[in-house]
Order: C-alpha cells, then sequence, then structure tokens
C-alpha cells in the first residue's frame, strides 16, 4: 500500500477548502433578494446557515472584490457593483440573446412595435434586450430595466409556468398597484396565471403602464423549464383587442422558435 505524499495531501486539502469556501459565499449571496435588499451580518449567518465568525469572513472577502457593499451608516450589507458588473457581462454572452437577437428584429418588423425580452430572477424580469420597428420614441420597459413578475406580460408569460413555491413568493412579496388595471388580488392573478397556461401566451392590458398593452409567450431552456419570455409591447390605442389577438400566434411561434435554437425540444 502506497502512502499519499504529504506534498499532494496537502494540495488536496487546499482544493477541497476553496471549493467549500466558494459554496460558502454562493450561499451568503443567495441569502439577498429584491425583497430583502438589505441585511445585517446576523441575518446573513442565520440564513446561510454558517457560524457569525465565519459569515463575517466570507462576507470581508466579497466586500473587497466588490461583490457586497456595506452601510456606512447602519452596518448592513447589500450587493455590490461588480455582481451587476459581471450579470452585464454573463447576460451579454447568453446563447438566449445571441439567438433571439434576429427573430426579436424580424418580430418587431412584422408587428410595427417593439419586442421585448426578459429573463425571470426568481422574482421578477430583468429585460436583457429590446428591438424597435423604427424611429418610433421608445416607451415602456428599457434593457436591464426590472419589471414586476405579475403585471407586465413578459413577466406572467414566465410567473405562470413556474412551481406554486415561486408563484406564492411572489404574490407574498406584495402585488403593488401600478395603474387602476394592476391585478392586486392574490386569487385573481393565479386566475389569470391558468388561463395564460391554457392559451400559451400572456396580455398585460395597461396593468403596469398605463398606456401600453402587450402580447407575451413563454421561452423554454433545453430542459423545458420556462426562464425567460418575449413581447411585442405597444401604446394602447395602436394595441386594440384584435390587434393583441392577431400577434398572439405570431408571438408564439416565435418564442418556440428561439426555444427550440437554445435547445428546447418539444415531446411528440
Amino acid at each position: 500500500m502506497s502512502i499519499e505524499e504529504p506534498a499532494s495531501a496537502e494540495r488536496r486539502m487546499d482544493e477541497k477548502s476553496r471549493i467549500q469556501s466558494i459554496g460558502k459565499m454562493r450561499e451568503i449571496l443567495g441569502c439577498f433578494s429584491t425583497v430583502d435588499r438589505h441585511l445585517s451580518l446576523a441575518e446573513i449567518a442565520s440564513r446561510a446557515g454558517l457560524p457569525r465568525p465565519t459569515a463575517h469572513r466570507m462576507v470581508s472577502s466579497l466586500r473587497e472584490i466588490g461583490f457586497i457593499e456595506q452601510n456606512a451608516r447602519n452596518g448592513s450589507y447589500s450587493l455590490g457593483i461588480g455582481l451587476f458588473e459581471l450579470g452585464s457581462l454573463a447576460l451579454a454572452n447568453m446563447d438566449l440573446l445571441r439567438e433571439a437577437k434576429p427573430y426579436m428584429d424580424r418580430l418587431s418588423r412584422l408587428a410595427g412595435e417593439s419586442a421585448h425580452l426578459g429573463v425571470f430572477n426568481g422574482y421578477q424580469v430583468i429585460v436583457v434586450e429590446r428591438e424597435e420597428p423604427g424611429d418610433r420614441p421608445t416607451r415602456g420597459l428599457q434593457p436591464s430595466e426590472a419589471s414586476p413578475a405579475y403585471c407586465t406580460g413578459v413577466g406572467k408569460a414566465t410567473l405562470a409556468f413556474q412551481r406554486p413555491e415561486v408563484i406564492a413568493r411572489v404574490i407574498d412579496g406584495g402585488l403593488k398597484p401600478y395603474t387602476n388595471k394592476t391585478i392586486t388580488k392574490a386569487e385573481a392573478l393565479k386566475e389569470d396565471l391558468a388561463a395564460i397556461r391554457k392559451r400559451g401566451y400572456a396580455i398585460d392590458d395597461c396593468e403596469h403602464e398605463i398606456w401600453v398593452r402587450c402580447v407575451a409567450a413563454p421561452i423554454r431552456n433545453a430542459s423545458g423549464a420556462v426562464f425567460a419570455a418575449l413581447s411585442v409591447t405597444g401604446a394602447a390605442d395602436r394595441m386594440t383587442d384584435k390587434k393583441l389577438s392577431d400577434l398572439a400566434p405570431l408571438v408564439v411561434q416565435t418564442a418556440d422558435t428561439i426555444s427550440r435554437q437554445i435547445g428546447f425540444q418539444p415531446q411528440g
């Protein structure tokens, strides 16, 4: 039986320690959300399941690389700009963004309205791309803008296909009324999401912005999970009921095409 050399054993221990540290840092970053933007060290330690000294050491390391920031007034912590910069780079290199752009451009030109691409982050939808049909002034969501999942087209098109606990979490976060058409009752929202699942697309009827209507469809990844959505958005006076109805099949078809381009394979 051979005895492992001390240097080799030490390297393996160092590698194991680094992996464990990365895992702990990931747990700490996962403590934050759009609802819990600011946390104390005690809250971080409790949520991450770490001893307070360990949590403090990890938080200090994350602060050094800009992934966490500390409020000088009350000592609370929040996610840092370094994560935003890294996330923006990741989004720019996503297969979704590369594959979707030409289809979004075509959809926008055919519809004569703007097309939005949004990615669900577990609470909200982040708009990662927007295409315009021409020189028309832009209205509505802009790239990198976060939008509510319960009252926008891209938001509802993704939220409708999430697990019940994810839908419950969004509802528990509050259904703020952005307009007089925003759905603010949990049961009414659940009924709307059920209708979206049945017909395959979502409608935003001036629910987030009073002058905007849109139709949106879900995008699936290679495993079949809905993680993003595509919409056609326009001014309410142009987006009539008939136009929304006419555009819905085109939006669904485009979203399905993008899904297949990034690896989704429908069954049957």
